[in-house]
């Protein structure tokens, strides 16, 4: 039996399931049968979140530098939300084998609103991660905004902006866990049940403290294939953004009962 279901006194919280570590590799497996079945509307999307990602992050590095990491990072924070037209298709996938684009978009509207609330939350979390970013980088530089080459040519070489790396990479590394322990399922949840962001926010946290190794397995897959797509100039999102948001849909079927 592939997981067991654990039910939480309080009636207002959904039952949380406990699987094994090794269930995120199904998920994949899921959500690429899902890609495959779709191809065309799923690398449409893809193609537009790539699109969207290179033109953003295209600006940042040529005139101001010290954005990127703060904006790489937003674009992980903001993800869930972009990727709900993708978990309406892996929906009408699961129940009925097909897919009708306008019930899709028909299937979204009534819960715009709690992913809009939802959505103020991740942009609060963006703004601290880009606050903190910026601090880093005025205290290693002093207040000046590098040039690129110059960014680029220091980092690794200067041990004062070595340290700064790494204490990015560190503050990165916290929000990147507050951030994804708090929506590992809280996107699908949301639009899939009309929750509450507060609800599918701590039904998230209950997810990740009781499925403690698949959940950092999940996280690791995420991290590989997001840096993937990022290490190819965003082409690499073409296939990997709507290859995870079914697989994410996936999960959040498999975890909350």
């Amino acid at each position: 039996m592939e997981h067991v279901l654990h039910r939480e006194p309080s009636s207002s919280l959904p039952t949380v399931r406990d699987v094994a570590w090794h269930r995120p590799f199904a998920w994949l497996r899921a959500g690429w049968r899902d890609l495959v079945r779709q191809p065309g509307l799923a690398l449409g999307y893809g193609g537009f979140v790539a699109l969207a990602g290179w033109i953003l992050l295209t600006v940042a590095w040529t005139g101001a530098a010290h954005l990127v990491p703060a904006l790489l990072g937003g674009f992980l924070l903001v993800a869930p939300i972009v990727a709900v037209g993708l978990y309406a298709i892996a929906q009408q996938l699961e129940e009925t084998g097909r897919v009708s684009t306008s019930q899709a978009a028909v299937a979204t509207r009534p819960h715009l609103p709690m992913l809009a609330l939802f959505g103020l939350v991740l942009a609060l979390a963006l703004i601290a991660w880009e606050r903190v970013a910026a601090i880093v980088f005025a205290l290693s530089y002093g207040g000046e905004v590098p040039a690129l080459e110059r960014f680029a040519a220091e980092l690794l070489t200067v041990p004062a902006h070595r340290d700064a790396l790494l204490a990015l990479v560190a503050a990165g590394a916290l929000f990147a866990l507050a951030v994804y322990a708090s929506g590992v399922v809280a996107a699908p949840m949301i639009y899939h049940r009309g929750s509450d962001p507060v609800t599918a926010i701590v039904t998230s946290w209950r997810v990740c403290l009781r499925n403690a190794a698949a959940a950092l397995v999940w996280a690791v897959c995420l991290a590989l294939l997001v840096a993937l797509g990022f290490a190819t100039l965003m082409l690499g999102l073409v296939v990997v953004f709507p290859w995870l948001a079914f697989a994410s849909w996936h999960a959040y079927r498999d975890l909350v009962g």
